[in-house]
């Protein structure tokens, strides 16, 4: 992998962004890769979020602003679709997947060919150091149980937010992404599974951190998502590319 670049989605992350960003570069300079950059994407934030981002001296830095807030499938659809890097991650900007745990997915996609790879949490659970609440924990083992059996995929974990894509793959995948809320995930894999895109799932470090941005209103909406992934397939929906 020689170039490469990840994407943040942020909502109203002013007070993390900075040490997420000194993390994150930090671990780009050990690394020495020939091209990389962070695309911070401020999906409407009414805190000093973008301010935060300007700021940082680091040219590799730099700042993707939604029109409003959009969603996080949004967010995430507009960074990979503007990255430059031959390979694309994105990242939450709580880092709660270190960001040191790119490693795992870059050597599995070396060793199969894989186009796409996903970190995941139930592969391995004693990888999960600190745990979300047994009823979030409860409510994702079931959303996962209703994914597969609606889109057939096979993954453990669609959710976690650390995921590696191969950039032509992305912009193929991305490009005809359309839901721009939580379940965004889902329609990816769903889409690249479609496209003859190979994906793998890889058990990462994880630990949740408090302060997440999903109400009960969107977690119970993204349910339905699943649902709607088959209904754009079945409509044809994902052979048109979708303008962002």
């Amino acid at each position: 992998m020689r170039s490469l670049t990840i994407v943040v989605p942020a909502f109203n992350e002013e007070k993390r962004l900075p040490g997420t960003l000194q993390k994150v570069l930090k671990y780009l300079d050990a690394r020495h890769f020939d091209f990389t950059e962070v695309i911070v994407v401020d999906d409407g934030s009414t805190d000093s979020t973008a301010a935060v981002v300007q700021s940082c001296p680091d040219p590799r830095v730099r700042l993707l602003r939604n029109p409003g807030n959009r969603g996080k499938g949004y967010a995430v659809r507009n960074g990979a679709l503007h990255a430059k890097g031959e390979w694309v991650l994105f990242t939450d900007a709580d880092l709660s997947a270190p960001i040191e745990e790119l490693d795992k997915l870059e050597a599995e996609v070396r060793r199969t060919g894989a186009k796409v790879a996903i970190g995941s949490r139930a592969l391995n659970r004693s990888l999960v150091a600190v745990h979300q609440s047994a009823a979030r924990e409860y409510a994702g083992r079931f959303f996962n149980l209703v994914m597969r059996l609606v889109t057939g995929l096979p993954f453990r974990d669609t959710q976690c937010g650390f995921k590696l894509f191969e950039a032509g793959a992305a912009r193929e995948i991305f490009s005809r992404q359309r839901i721009e809320g939580f379940g965004f995930d889902v329609e990816d894999l769903f889409i690249a599974r479609l496209l003859g895109y190979p994906a793998v799932e890889v058990p990462v470090r994880w630990a949740n951190v408090e302060g997440t941005k999903v109400s009960l209103l969107r977690g119970l909406d993204a349910f339905l998502d699943p649902f709607r992934v088959r209904w754009n397939q079945l409509r044809g929906a994902y052979r048109q590319k979708v303008k962002n």
